[in-house]
């Protein structure tokens, strides 16, 4: 005999502003196998819980029904309060009847009797429901990073400092990202170099951390505390145990004008190099594209010069293979390319610049030692113009415009100005804006420095075009003040462009080998906005820097933190409890087609060859599906794939979903 208990929560005014809690909890009497029905205010308090509790014992329920607002919120409240009176937690379903009811409709009869309907539909299922117990599987204490950005390096670090191995995996030939790029950051000035270079030497002298550069991800399988993955380590062609970092191999090289990538192009670099003075590890690489041994088999010389014997010709890609608990995904960001947008003239004039590309005119160990020229002749410019939200905002996509803002544009540009005018005093600036957004701490002051301080002109308009002119070498401006509603036309000697940022390229095949989830601009989704902003929906994969969307430097550094204690509360524990509610086959009815197996996310299936007693009393040998259940997260796919009804969910089998579809069509 089933003794079903209703629980209807007010949610302040979001359920009982549109919905007749007290009607629904009428009805619910009403229905067969309810014993208890009441509404209250605030179901999930602590004295919500209580009635919860007491209610169970004093009248010996089997089963709870909660309506309130979605399981995802509260399910495993509730499930916890009913476990510790004894009952078992997956005897309890949630109604949803905030975001499903009130949140949707205004008609408050129309809205009671949807709830009256999604209460019924739920007390049909908790009768059917079977008590289950989840299993628990063991956690490898080891943390994956994929990003060796500042994201990456920080949370690494605060992982090994809880006693953890961490391994770095990096796409370059060096830890530090982005920001090693950078001259200066806002709002303070700080020199990027001197931050970010003693985060890369704590990275690689801290015995727990395991960075491997020039490498990439290739495969993830496996589950939370047990994922397994396959890294690439491509050939340096350059021994990284005998490698000292002399630089001599990149200094005799003869291959000497080769695109330098780390300064945006703006440079020439040799066929082997290391990217940058403090890099980390700071390992000499071969470019194969460039190596005129590898390409012709000639040269040699950097074999000849290096009195370690690191340069090994014959190297190949290696593969290893990993355990680890955690991974977190600290991809990073690109920023788009600008040469799609023809009206600023980018690939048709030098002196046409991304922000990035003059961060490296600026830096002292840019292509130019700090000194600000023009690509095109190497003179100072002497008027600047600079274009925000050159691909932000917009929805032109056909040129890979982002229609989201990129955040840090303005207050680079702000940064760049004021870099600019430090230097150069002389120098005319005049940026072009659409909105100015300084939502940081001191941004605003910041950008009001700009402007009052050091005289940059800021004008709120769009620039229609970009004209080189041959004969006089400038670049014709010509854009719109839409506070002066005038036409404006400059001769520039530079033009910067604020691009807008993306995701990394590396960015979706991750996703793909994590099945984790990325919203339509490629960033990668967190499970809940505000409540788990750094989870994954994924369980085990978290989130950091700008792999889950464009933020500043101290914000991805205060994420990277938040992911690693994530990762640290996992990787404590010794076990984990599995999800209770898994697939499992019915083996009398499968068939063997392996549908199931091939839709499966997690190769949580597989087939087996079994020994069957038939009706007869002969013995068959049959292939049957078998699920791993420490891998399935019970998403359900097989049994929605299987075509002769055999695969079920635990927790929500057929027959208690059928029990629901009867219980709302009534």
């Amino acid at each position: 005999m089933q003794r079903i208990g209703v629980f209807v929560c007010h949610c302040g005014s979001n359920i009982a502003a549109t919905v007749d809690v007290e009607a629904v909890a009428a009805a619910a009497k009403k229905v067969p196998g309810v014993v208890f029905s009441a509404d209250y205010m605030y179901m999930c308090s602590e004295a919500g819980q209580a009635l919860v509790k007491d209610t169970i014992k004093n009248e010996k329920l089997t089963g709870v029904v909660v309506c309130s607002c979605s399981p995802h919120m509260h399910e495993n409240t509730f499930r916890k309060a009913a476990s510790s009176v004894g009952m078992n937690p997956y005897m309890v379903e949630i109604a949803n009847i905030r975001e499903q009811c009130s949140w949707v409709h205004k008609d408050r009869e129309l809205a009671t009797q949807k709830a009256i309907g999604l209460m019924q539909a739920a007390v049909a299922k908790v009768q059917l429901n079977a008590p289950l117990t989840a299993g628990t599987t063991p956690v490898t204490k080891r943390a994956l990073v994929i990003g060796g950005g500042i994201a990456g390096m920080q949370a690494a670090l605060d992982i090994a400092e809880a006693g953890f191995d961490v391994d770095i995996v990096e796409q370059k030939p060096t830890i530090g990202g982005k920001m090693a790029q950078l001259d200066k950051t806002f709002p303070t000035l700080d020199c990027a170099s001197c931050i970010v270079t003693p985060k890369m030497v704590e990275v690689a002298q801290n015995e727990k951390v395991h960075i491997y550069s020039y490498s990439e991800v290739t495969d993830v399988r496996g589950f939370v505390g047990n994922f397994t993955a396959t890294i690439k380590r491509k050939a340096r062609y350059v021994d990284e145990k005998k490698c000292t970092g002399c630089g001599l191999c990149t200094e005799k090289c003869p291959m000497r004008k080769v695109p330098d990538e780390w300064n945006m192009n703006m440079g020439k670099r040799s066929a082997v190099y290391i990217p940058f003075a403090q890099a980390i590890p700071k390992v000499a690489t071969i470019d194969p594209r460039y190596c005129l041994h590898l390409t012709k088999g000639t040269c040699g010389i950097c074999s000849r010069v290096c009195e370690a014997g690191a340069i090994n010709y014959q190297a190949k890609d290696e593969f290893i293979e990993e355990k680890y608990g955690a991974i977190v995904v600290a991809t990073g960001y690109e920023m788009i390319d600008p040469g799609a947008y023809d009206e600023y003239a980018y690939t048709q004039s030098p002196d046409v610049v991304t922000s990035l590309e003059y961060e490296r005119l600026m830096s002292a160990a840019g292509p130019t030692g700090g000194h600000l020229v023009r690509p095109s002749d190497g003179k100072e410019p002497k008027k600047i113009v600079f274009i925000q939200c050159v691909g932000s905002r917009e929805e032109d996509s056909c040129k890979g415009g982002k229609p989201y803002c990129s955040k840090v544009c303005c207050m680079y540009t702000a940064k760049h100005a004021i870099l600019t005018k430090d230097h150069y005093p002389d120098t005319d600036i005049t940026v072009f804006y659409i909105d100015v957004r300084t939502p940081g701490k001191l941004f605003d002051e910041f950008y009001r420095r700009a402007v009052e301080q050091y005289g940059v002109h800021y004008i709120k308009g769009a620039v229609g075009k970009v004209v080189p002119n041959p004969v006089t070498g400038k670049l014709e401006v010509q854009g719109a003040d839409l506070i002066l509603n005038e036409q404006v036309h400059i001769d520039a000697d530079m033009v910067v462009l604020a691009a807008a940022i993306e995701p990394s390229r590396s960015a979706r095949q991750v996703a793909t080998m994590l099945t984790a989830s990325m919203d339509t601009n490629g960033f990668f989704t967190e499970a809940h906005a505000k409540l788990r902003p750094v989870e994954s929906p994924t369980a085990g994969v978290f989130l950091c820097g700008m792999a889950q969307g464009p933020k500043d430097i101290p914000e991805t550094v205060g994420q990277a933190g938040a992911a690693a204690a994530k990762v640290i509360g996992l990787l404590v524990k010794n076990e984990l409890t599995n999800n209770a509610c898994v697939a499992h086959p019915d083996e009398w009815m499968c068939n063997g087609c392996s549908q199931c197996e091939k839709v499966c996310p997690y190769g949580a299936i597989t087939y087996v060859e079994k020994e069957f007693k038939m009706p007869d009393r002969t013995k068959k040998m049959r292939r049957v599906a078998q699920v791993n259940e420490a891998v399935c997260q019970g998403c359900g796919a097989c049994t929605v794939t299987c075509p002769s009804g055999a695969m079920d969910l635990k927790g929500f089998s057929n027959s208690e979903i059928m029990a629901e579809v009867d219980a709302l069509c009534r």
